[in-house]
């Protein structure tokens, strides 16, 4: 059996054990008719929603693809309207599942806290085995059809502008949403967070849904398949082949031992008697990698290569360890930088702001050591395509950290269920337990994503390298003192800034009315603060549809539009310096914004808990101020620069024969 077939095989395990997932939770009973209906509204909010949305992004995939095939041929145009069709069903997979098991969670809990945990990541398990399934299997049927990585990169493009897509325009979504809920909610009337009286609760907990569980689960499957794709390239190089044996397959081959390693550590996801639910959720992914690493020895032995092969693979497995501790410590409740934003919040929202700012910034120190130690390990275990390599084996936990991401959606919303069909207290305590928990899994899940994607992206650019001298027949250097190279890199840094600025701003002009509206639902609809008139949630949720599909196109554009500039119109050179400039800036950024806006909702959890005076004194105010300011940082903003990142390099790949033909040399 030849090894594209074999992974397919795998792949389909991954689907049918997600199909298996899934019929399990649709088992569990979704609880009182008051439950239902709540859960029925996030669940319509959030499929109009995402059919609005991929409407709009149809448009798109169907003009790129017919312009693909017109410049480079079938199979490019396949793969991208293949990888953007798969991307866009991650996605909806995702939150297909989210939108089911948030409201049995809410009343398993009424069992206890372990039916509840399990229930709830049973439910991240669903996207997780989905999103690593399909991407598995598109890159091995067109892998097999083919039989070239460079007809692949189609594949790449869609994947990445689908998610980009997804990214900006469920970001835009939940924080609109969360913030105005937050500002009215909050500081203003004093109610608790998911309080049936806040017109914007519904949209709030669609978000959740749109935002992290569609956009995640796009995010990782683009992530997995431009992963496999730069391995895949780097792997007929000469130089490479020459070294190691079946250079291009192996990487499908570690992508097929993880699905087994992934779905064997789902079942090591178990509470314990300490009732460590972070303890519980780690030991799964514990399990996964020590088997994936197991599997990777036994495939690099089969395949006679190096030990020194599966040493990098061991350089990636290390990285996503020490990554989800890092972001751990600085975004969870347990350590001492949140308990400092916290305790900054007594004296309000400047000082919370100052210091939250400050522990941003310094957590991107560590994860930046890490990535460039595993860089040079991996590189000198077995050059540049030992990185490739070491990013492909970051990915095969994939399965098992969209697991832990999705669950958090899911406990969210499960709490906000729970408060607004006005279940027991001992549910309450169950379900924010969880939903505490849920807070940094997001968090920690999202550093792995901007880990991935920065060794992802610098195996692209090593790709990029390659084909641009093969198209030009010439050995291209990029060397600092090039001036194009230079302006490329200035450039590359700046397009992480101009973009966030656009997600931001969207974000604070759609949350602007979201308050003006939620402000005169309180003033208008009488009897609404006394719990006896209903809200009309639907209006907040229109509100912020509108918003996110509004000002998704901006972002795409600034993505699209500024490789094909510079390549254009600077040349090759410049062009690689702005790849290069993107990436690193990308990656600052992305880790600033999502670790700084995850310490931020976390100190205010913190102080909710009965620290620092406690819900509605002087220091939860002013933490609410700070979560506000930090959610569109790591809901928005931070994740959506992964995406930008990928989507630039696989856009530039894909124009290589084009840059190579009528690109200009200024020097």
């Amino acid at each position: 059996m030849v090894v594209e077939q074999l992974a397919i095989i795998m792949s389909v395990l991954a689907l049918a054990y997600a199909g298996y997932l899934s019929y399990r939770i649709m088992k569990v009973s979704p609880g009182t008719e008051k439950m239902q209906e709540i859960a029925k509204a996030i669940k319509d909010g959030a499929m109009a929603y995402m059919a609005r949305q991929y409407k709009t992004i149809t448009i798109f995939a169907v003009i790129i693809t017919i312009i693909l095939y017109f410049l480079f041929g079938l199979p490019i145009a396949a793969g991208f309207i293949s990888g953007a069709l798969l991307s866009a069903l991650s996605g909806y997979l995702g939150m297909s599942i989210s939108v089911r098991a948030n409201v049995r969670t809410a009343e398993i809990a009424k069992k206890g806290l372990k039916e509840a945990l399990d229930l709830a990541f049973k439910g991240g398990a669903v996207t997780g085995m989905a999103v690593v399934g399909l991407a598995l299997f598109i890159v091995s049927i067109f892998y097999l059809i083919f039989k070239d990585p460079a007809l692949l990169v189609g594949l790449g493009f869609g994947a990445s502008l689908i998610s980009l897509f997804a990214r900006v325009g469920g970001g835009i979504y939940t924080k609109a949403a969360d913030v105005g809920a937050d500002l009215v909610g909050k500081v203003e009337a004093g109610i608790p967070e998911d309080d049936p009286r806040n017109p914007a609760t519904i949209a709030d907990n669609v978000g959740d849904n749109v935002g992290d569980c569609a956009g995640m689960g796009a995010d990782l499957y683009e992530t997995y398949v431009v992963t496999l794709l730069a391995a895949m390239l780097m792997g007929v190089l000469p130089a490479v082949t020459k070294t190691f044996n079946q250079t291009v397959e192996y990487p499908l081959m570690l992508g097929s031992v993880a699905i087994i390693a992934s779905i064997i550590g789902t079942f090591f996801v178990r509470l314990g008697k300490s009732g460590n639910i972070m303890g519980a959720l780690y030991k799964g992914l514990i399990a996964s990698g020590i088997i994936a690493a197991g599997g990777f020895y036994f495939v690099t032995i089969y395949t006679k290569n190096s030990v020194n092969l599966f040493l990098a693979t061991i350089v990636g497995l290390v990285i996503t360890l020490l990554i989800n501790i890092i972001t751990e410590y600085y975004t969870s409740t347990k350590f001492k930088p949140v308990k400092e934003i916290a305790e900054a919040s007594v004296t309000g929202a400047g000082t919370n702001l100052i210091k939250g700012l400050a522990v941003g910034m310094q957590s991107t120190v560590l994860p930046v050591i890490v990535i460039a130690a595993g860089i040079i390990a991996a590189y000198l275990l077995a050059g540049i395509y030992g990185v490739a390599i070491s990013a492909v084996a970051m990915l095969s936990l994939t399965g098992v950290i969209i697991a832990l991401d999705s669950y958090g959606p899911i406990t969210d919303n499960a709490g906000g269920i729970a408060e607004m069909a006005g279940l027991s207290e001992e549910v309450r305590k169950n379900t924010d337990a969880l939903d505490a928990v849920g807070n940094t899994t997001k968090a920690v899940t999202k550093g792995y994503a901007i880990g991935s994607a920065a060794l992802g992206s610098l195996a692209l650019f090593a790709a990029f390298t390659q084909e641009i001298n093969l198209a030009t027949d010439k050995s291209l250097t990029f060397l600092i003192t090039d001036p194009a190279v230079i302006a490329g890199l200035f450039i590359g840094s700046m397009l992480p800034f101009a973009f966030s600025a656009v997600l931001m701003t969207a974000v604070g002009s759609s949350a602007q009315k979201i308050v003006m509206e939620v402000r005169r639902q309180f003033k208008e609809i009488k009897g609404l603060m006394e719990g006896k008139a209903k809200p009309e949630y639907g209006k907040c949720v229109d509100i912020v549809t509108q918003a996110a599909l509004k000002n998704m196109i901006t972002p795409g554009l600034i993505a699209v539009v500024a490789p094909l500039a510079v390549g254009f119109l600077l040349g090759i050179k410049a062009l690689g310096g702005l790849l290069i400039g993107v990436i690193l800036s990308g990656l600052m950024m992305a880790l600033f914004m999502a670790n700084t806006g995850a310490a931020w909702d976390n100190a205010k959890k913190y102080i909710e808990k009965g620290n620092f005076g406690g819900k509605g004194k002087e220091a939860h105010k002013a933490a609410v101020i700070g979560d506000t300011v930090g959610d569109p940082f790591k809901d928005t903003a931070g994740p959506a620069l992964n995406a930008l990142i990928k989507v630039i390099n696989t856009l530039a790949l894909v124009c290589v024969p084009l840059f190579a033909a009528y690109g200009m040399t200024l020097f």
